[in-house]
């Protein structure tokens, strides 16, 4: 004990003071998939496989079922972490859906979907970015929004079975979880199996796009008007015009359906998720959310269980201050503070050993409608003359 008697020297190691907050890593996906001629080995079913490089898979993939394009929409764009889990098709869609959702079996095994709650586990890598191309009907996606609200991730669902606009917006109303946005229609890309432009899901583009935007610019700036790498066409005509809101587009985004448009290359157009709080309307409000949340919790981790002195909050309070003015600095967010709040911390919170930090932040608004301000004018007329002699 460092009371006990002692004739010399005594070092006390103390860690006390601010910890660096490491911001959380968000480029990683979670992607369900079919694919009955896939190698088994390297693609057990219902169970998940970490992939490091997305291109390197493709080899194993097989060519049926959807995981071959998927897998190879996402490497187009970037090459994230990628977390596969591969389901097997059932005797019908209702069936596949059914795989797809998964479940928690008898001898507590995770399947389908539900088996990228292990990831964490396994792989020491939360999945952030999730999505089930070709395969996310509305029971999917619903189960999809679940499994991000756990893992505090995005998920991107392609309005299911919609063949027109009207149907993409009365689908999307299925759903008001801030965690999904719902895309309509789907690009084509080339396919080398069947050496033509065929149908590739859009979702798959969204998840590596997603990724990319994460690694090359932020998780503050939304999926919008980014060019998309391979895409050849749209499967569906949806009229767009930068100035004008009487498109289709235009439609789409105000019912808050993310839709694909051709300017300059193919883009995505729309920033908004399903949820009818304002707070949570852009997908950049929900991932910067997401975002500070694990990255400050998971900051405290070797704190718990420290003694309670003043200092501790303290330095609880500093270091996410510390955090907030290098997130503001880089431009991820327009400003916030953490502060100690007396009336919450009485003193029986504070003997049964609780605590409560207070803390606000503003996230980067998208500039999703820009208003040019135009007007004629005579008054630089007034002075023509002396312009004209000079």
């Amino acid at each position: 004990m460092a009371q006990d008697y002692h004739h010399g020297v005594r070092v006390l190691e103390i860690n006390d003071g601010t910890r660096p907050i490491r911001t959380v890593s968000t480029a990683v996906l979670g992607l369900v998939a079919t694919a009955e001629d896939a190698d088994a080995t390297t693609f057990p079913l219902n169970t998940p496989v970490l992939l490091t490089n997305v291109n390197s898979a493709l080899g194993k993939a097989g060519t049926k079922g959807t995981l071959y394009k998927a897998l190879k929409a996402i490497s187009l764009q970037t090459k994230p972490v990628t977390v596969v889990v591969r389901v097997a098709e059932g005797a019908d869609d209702a069936e596949t859906t059914s795989n797809v959702i998964g479940t928690v079996t008898a001898d507590g095994k995770y399947t389908g979907a539900m088996a990228l709650m292990t990831a964490q586990t396994k792989f020491g890598v939360k999945p952030r970015i999730l999505g089930a191309p070709f395969l996310d009907t509305q029971a999917v996606t619903n189960q999809l929004a679940t499994i991000a609200q756990s893992l505090r991730g995005m998920v991107y669902a392609f309005a299911s079975g919609c063949k027109t606009k009207e149907e993409a917006t009365t689908y999307r109303k299925q759903f008001g979880q801030r965690e999904v946005m719902v895309i309509w229609p789907n690009f084509t890309a080339w396919d080398d199996t069947a050496n033509a432009d065929v149908e590739y899901p859009a979702v798959a583009f969204a998840m590596g796009l997603r990724a990319k935007i994460d690694n090359d610019t932020g998780w503050h700036k939304t999926l919008s008007n980014v060019v998309v790498n391979g895409a050849t066409g749209i499967t569906a005509d949806v009229s767009w015009d930068l100035q004008d809101p009487a498109t289709d587009a235009g439609y789409l985004n105000e019912q808050q359906v993310t839709t694909l448009v051709n300017r300059d290359g193919y883009r995505f157009w729309g920033s908004r998720t399903c949820t009818d709080d304002t707070n949570f309307a852009f997908e950049n409000y929900t991932r910067t959310a997401q975002v500070i949340a694990d990255s400050i919790a998971e900051a405290q981790a070797p704190i718990v269980d420290g003694p309670l002195n003043p200092s501790l909050p303290r330095d609880i309070i500093e270091s996410i201050n510390a955090k907030f003015r290098s997130w503001t600095s880089l431009g991820y967010l327009i400003g916030g503070s953490s502060w100690w709040d007396a009336e919450p911390n009485t003193t029986d919170e504070l003997k049964s050993g609780g605590a409560y930090i207070d803390y606000d932040y503003t996230p980067v608004p998208p500039l999703e409608n820009l208003k040019l301000r135009q007007r004629i004018t005579d008054r630089y007329l007034a002075d023509f003359a002396s312009r004209v002699t000079a």
